[in-house]
This record gives C-alpha cells, structure tokens and sequence, in this order.
C-alpha cells in the first residue's frame, strides 16, 4: 500500500519513527515533509498536500500527526474524498448502541474507523500517544478493511457527495 504521512513539529520526532515501520510492515511511505523540525510551522501547509495526493488516488491511504491530531485531521477533511479519522489515545467502549464493552478493546474505534466509515486518513497525537500505541492504531488500521455493508457504504457515499 502506498502511504502518505506528513506531520508539523508536534509529530516530527515520532514520525521519523513511525515511517520505518510502516515500511517494515512492507509499505511504501510518500513523506510529504517537513523535511527538518520547525516550531514554528502551520499544520495546514503539511497537510493539504498529501490529503490532496489520498483524495486523487496518488497514495492508497495517509497517515498524519499534530500536537493533538485535531486541526490536522480538521484540515484534511476540507479535502474532497478524504474521510480523516482522529487517534488520540486508547479508549474502550462503554455500553451504547452497537458497543461491546465487555469486548474492552482500546481499538476498537481504529477499527471502526475503516470498517463503518472507510477512512482513508487516520491522525494522530504525537502528544498523548506513545510510539508503541501508534504503531499498534496504525497496524490495526491498515489491516482492518470497510465493511462495504450497504448502510455504510451509503453514508460514506452521502460524505463525498457535495453540499
């Protein structure tokens, strides 16, 4: 799969961890920079670029990172055709519609993520994750596929349809 990953200076550190194991798990990374740390850097100038090569079809799937994850997955999905999902830490589900809580998993929003909403992004928090927590959202993501059922698919379609 080929990957688009960019981050600002609240990711740099761990991205530059991140995109070995990407490759290691046998995928091609596209870094859309920055090329070196720069504090005082805008997070929409990084994005946009490869939010705009996932929505194209340049890259299968992209991956950003942020302080919080926040304004980064905010501004990718200002892009056309991106579905950008926010990762900012472990959480396990509590009793609610379609939840299992005694599954407990702490990923199963990662994984809901691909299979109900087909995200062809995913954020993350350089901030409240550690490298290990990351690497386990993404493996989870990468590998989780959509659904395709027919009420997911829909709402999916109803997204990339304009407003």
């Amino acid at each position: 799969m080929k990957i688009a990953v960019t981050t600002d200076h609240g990711g740099y550190e761990a991205l530059q961890q991140l995109k070995p194991y990407l490759e290691s798990l046998g995928h091609e990374v596209v870094d859309f920079g920055p090329k070196s740390l720069d504090m005082d850097d805008d997070y929409p100038d990084l994005i946009f670029p490869a939010a705009r090569a996932v929505a194209a079809g340049e890259c299968d799937r992209g991956i950003i990172m942020g302080v919080s994850g926040n304004g980064e997955a905010i501004a990718a999905n200002r892009v056309k055709g991106v579905r950008c999902a926010l990762f900012y830490g472990p959480v396990t589900a509590k009793s609610q519609a379609g939840a299992d809580p005694a599954s407990g998993d702490p990923y199963e929003i990662v994984k809901l993520s691909r299979e109900h909403n087909d995200a062809n992004m995913l954020s993350l928090s350089g901030r409240f994750l550690t490298l290990d927590e990351m690497k386990q959202a993404v493996k989870i993501w990468l590998e989780t596929p959509f659904s395709g059922a027919e009420r997911h698919a829909r709402r999916v379609r109803k997204l990339d349809e304009p407003s």
